[in-house]
């Protein structure tokens, strides 16, 4: 098993232990998977810069195919971040307002999550871009990858809505994002 995939495990698990032991409600578990959102948006575009041979093929900005230069490259890269900036902007407020963090204990809790997951996705990062350096990567794949992120933390508000919180619901969703995880790995 790669080290990237070991420490994908390694901070899904740090999370899931969290919330089983201070018995956080599944929505208020979202927190945690939404700093490590952010953070795969940051590598995400950091990837998406540092790629010197790419493929646009099949994707368009505008009816026009994207240019496999670096102005395609940057313009994809700053479209994504606004974009994908945009989509945790609004959880960020939803978060806010539904499921607010105003224990110490909580607040540090989640940075050491976020620590976690930094670490697990500067793992990540270096076998990707070593990928990326011996491959050609598609540039449109690589833009829309990411937003696998936000599907897991849709299907949990709704279901956490619908349902209420819970042990099952806890671990559905722990489980659901972190194949979402491995998938990206």
């Amino acid at each position: 098993m790669r080290p990237s995939t070991l420490a994908l495990l390694a901070s899904n698990a740090l999370t899931l232990a969290l919330a089983l032991i201070f018995d956080w409600e599944t929505g208020w578990l979202v927190w945690p998977y939404w700093i490590q959102s952010v953070v795969i948006g940051w590598y995400a575009r950091k990837r998406m810069l540092a790629l010197r041979d790419f493929t646009t093929e099949g994707f368009t900005s505008g009816g026009q195919r994207v240019s496999e230069d670096e102005s395609g490259k940057r313009s994809t890269a700053s479209f994504f971040s606004l974009h994908y900036g945009f989509f945790h902007a609004v959880y960020f407020v939803f978060l806010c307002v539904h499921h607010t963090v105003a224990n110490p204990r909580d607040i540090a809790l989640l940075a050491l999550c976020g620590l976690s997951f930094v670490y697990s996705q500067q793992q990540t990062y270096a076998v990707q871009h070593t990928a990326d350096v011996e491959g050609k990567p598609s540039l449109g794949a690589l833009m829309f990858l990411p937003y696998l992120r936000v599907i897991p933390m849709h299907l949990i508000i709704l279901a956490s809505a619908a349902l209420g919180s819970g042990l099952m619901m806890t671990l559905c969703f722990t489980v659901l994002k972190t194949a979402s995880d491995l998938t990206m790995d």
